[in-house]
């Protein structure tokens, strides 16, 4: 039987009142929550509406409105004449944001077809986008013609990542006729944005300056970067331009070069690896310095793909390095003319003589003349047009390696110049101290033999010779510079009397206008007389090669300097050919350039004929052999390490071989032809380790 309990338990009594107050309660406390829950929404309201107004009015904006960076026009790089040696020009481009591309492949591929881009082309995209860092563009083309343009432009929507833009691109008017004095320009890398957090540096199209002037006067012709607003949809497509304020251009920047003598003297070089500096001796104005081969800055700035790196870095001519200011060469006979001054100063009669029969015995060496015949009866004037080892060798042991040193150094040599350049090397004048410091070592008499004709530890560059050339012209301390109209201040004074200047004047003028070295630098023009120094540089002893023929390594540097008019000087000119097998092929160079100068027709008649046996122009030459790279490699060549161009720019000229016993080459072909034959005198056999002498 079950017992019901709940008949036991008292139920309460509920009547109409109690459900009543129980319901009052409740409606109470859900209102009370309700009007909370109310006055903070209304609250939010009131501060989102009010307070936070301006900020999501921004933000509604930025939704609808689209406001991007304007790339500056760069300044341009002028010459003396207002001529651009680096411009600007209209440009359709694509670039890519690699962090905004969701297929990377996909689009690539598309853009590839788009765009006709070879697999070449291809690679080097992908290698730059591998390279890339963050939000930088990178760029895909520039230079396209609208139908390309328009064609990724309207397809944009579906290529996330892919930039469009109408702009300006830099251009080289000359090509590589400017590489290394101009420089080229760049997309901004890592560490420049770290250095110089610009947002223009990664808006795309942008670049900046990389080498050079480029590079020296980046702040000056970056400019201001203008503003662009647009109206795009929810998928970025551009319905209007709102609003667009212009960008600031950079600075125009006016250099002393003169572009017809630069882009002259880079072509005048042809194939040969040399560097021509031409200054207006007068107030030290640079017209111009020319380092051939060199590399085109319309295509490096763009980024240098595979194919093309590999092209320069198996040139052994080393078309990246900038011989003018980066190249060390042992200066040959060039320094005869400087040695000279420095005899006279020291109180030697330049008409006393000493008899050159080819060779001078000094201590138990035999060091020879380069023209083994001799020269005869031989004054300092001779000494100099005739290029006679035997007459610097016998005075500079009586004057001693001091003097010399000191000239050396008033005339240029060894000195660094305040030039807007990334960088100098400045060479070695040597004396005793020098080598005590360095070497530990105590100075020897074949140490002066060897200095006195420019070899040894002697090492110049290119620009310095062409300061000296400038400093013997004028007797003056020419300082040379870039920048036009800058302090026209009259340099001071060499301190060389004038009587002294005017006998080397005239025994360099005799180098190519009476019984001297170099008859065939003489100029077309009978008014005009050029005034110069030949000198020839060893590489490697006899016991490699003679240095006039066989591997192109192992030949002789050829140098010349010169000024011309030499009555009343204008222009210094001084080149260097590298491993050009002696002087001769650095003089006709230095004429023609200078013919080109005074006679800008005449000088154009001699370079045309001889482009047509070099294969063109720098230009035609560099795409000719880019076409036979791409057929030859194709995509198997290597990738490029990301340091390997900026190892390549910054690598000094290997330094030269230190000879302690001079060694003596053939004589140069016009020399010999011209120079007379005198008596043998009687020194001893020589043997391999102890012969001597300096071609000119």
């Amino acid at each position: 039987m079950k017992i019901d309990f709940r008949r036991w338990i008292r139920q309460p009594h509920v009547s109409a009142g109690t459900l009543r107050n129980s319901f009052d309660r409740r409606s109470v406390v859900i209102g009370a929550i309700q009007g909370g829950i109310g006055v903070l929404l209304a609250s939010r309201m009131t501060y989102l509406s009010v307070f936070e107004n301006e900020k999501y009015k921004l933000e509604a904006e930025s939704n609808r409105v689209n406001l991007s960076l304007v790339p500056p026009r760069r300044g341009w790089l002028l010459d003396r004449h207002g001529q651009p040696l680096a411009s600007n020009r209209a440009d359709f481009r694509v670039d890519v944001i690699p962090e905004q591309m969701k297929d990377a492949d996909r689009t690539i591929a598309e853009l590839g077809k788009l765009l006709s881009l070879s697999p070449i082309d291809l690679q080097d995209l992908q290698d730059k986008i591998d390279k890339a860092h963050g939000f930088a563009p990178v760029e895909v083309a520039t230079g396209l013609d609208l139908e390309r343009f328009s064609a990724v432009s309207v397809r944009l929507p579906d290529m996330p990542g892919v930039v469009t833009q109408r702009g300006f691109s830099r251009f080289y008017p000359t090509g590589p006729s400017v590489g290394h004095l101009i420089g080229y320009v760049g997309a901004a890398s890592a560490e420049e944005y770290e250095k110089d957090h610009d947002p223009v540096l990664i808006t795309p199209g942008y670049k900046v300056g990389k080498d050079a002037l480029e590079k020296i006067f980046e702040k000056e012709l970056r400019g201001k970067p203008g503003a662009r607003r647009v109206e795009v949809t929810a998928s970025g497509r551009i319905v209007r331009n709102l609003d667009t304020r212009e960008d600031v251009p950079g600075q125009t920047i006016k250099l002393t070069v003169d572009a017809g003598i630069q882009d002259y003297a880079a072509r005048r070089i042809g194939p040969e690896s040399a560097a021509v500096v031409v200054m207006d001796c007068r107030n030290g104005d640079v017209l111009a310095m020319a380092s051939m081969p060199s590399y085109d800055p319309n295509s490096f700035s763009d980024g240098i793909g595979r194919l093309e790196w590999k092209m320069l870095s198996d040139d052994d001519h080393v078309p990246l390095r900038n011989k003018v200011l980066r190249g060390l060469y042992p200066p040959g006979s060039t320094v005869k003319p400087m040695v000279a001054l420095s005899f006279m100063e020291a109180g030697l009669d330049p008409d006393e003589s000493v008899f050159c029969g080819g060779g001078l015995r000094v201590g138990n060496r035999v060091f020879h003349c380069w023209q083994r015949r001799g020269h005869g009866s031989v004054n300092m004037a001779k000494g100099i047009y005739q290029s006679c080892d035997v007459y610097f060798y016998h005075f500079a042991q009586r004057i001693g390696m001091d003097p010399i040193a000191a000239m050396a150094g008033r005339l240029g040599l060894g000195h660094e110049f305040e030039l807007p350049v990334v960088g100098q090397s400045y060479g070695t004048v040597p004396n005793p101290a020098w080598k005590l410091k360095k070497y530990g070592k105590e100075w020897q008499t074949f140490d002066t033999v060897n200095a006195t004709i420019g070899q040894g530890y002697f090492l110049v560059n290119p620009l310095q010779q062409a300061v000296q050339a400038s400093r013997l012209a004028s007797g003056r301390i020419i300082m040379p510079r870039l920048i036009h109209g800058r302090d026209d201040k009259p340099a001071p004074s060499l301190g060389v009397p004038a009587e002294h200047l005017a006998y080397i004047h005239q025994a360099m003028s005799d180098v190519a206008n009476g019984p001297g070295s170099a008859p065939h630098a003489r100029l077309p023009f009978p008014d005009i007389k050029l005034a110069g120094k030949t000198g020839t540089a060893q590489v490697v002893g006899l016991n490699i090669g003679n240095g006039k023929g066989g591997q192109w390594k192992h030949r002789d540097h050829g140098h010349f300097i010169c000024f011309a008019p030499a009555e009343n000087p204008i222009y210094a000119c001084s080149v260097v050919v590298e491993h050009g097998g002696g002087s001769g092929a650095a003089y006709p160079i230095a004429r023609d350039v200078l013919t080109y100068v005074f006679d800008k027709q005449k000088g154009m008649d001699i370079l045309t004929e001889l482009e047509k046996n070099w294969g063109g122009t720098p230009q035609e030459r560099l795409d000719a052999r880019y076409r036979a790279y791409s057929a030859q490699y194709g995509v198997g060549a290597p990738a490029v390490s990301p340091d390997a161009v900026q190892q390549a720019e910054t690598v000094p000229e290997p330094r030269q071989p230190i000879v302690s016993d001079a060694q003596s080459p053939a004589p140069e072909p016009d020399a010999a032809a011209n120079a007379p034959a005198g008596t043998a005198s009687p020194v001893a056999p020589v043997t391999p380790g102890n012969s001597g002498g300096n071609p000119q």
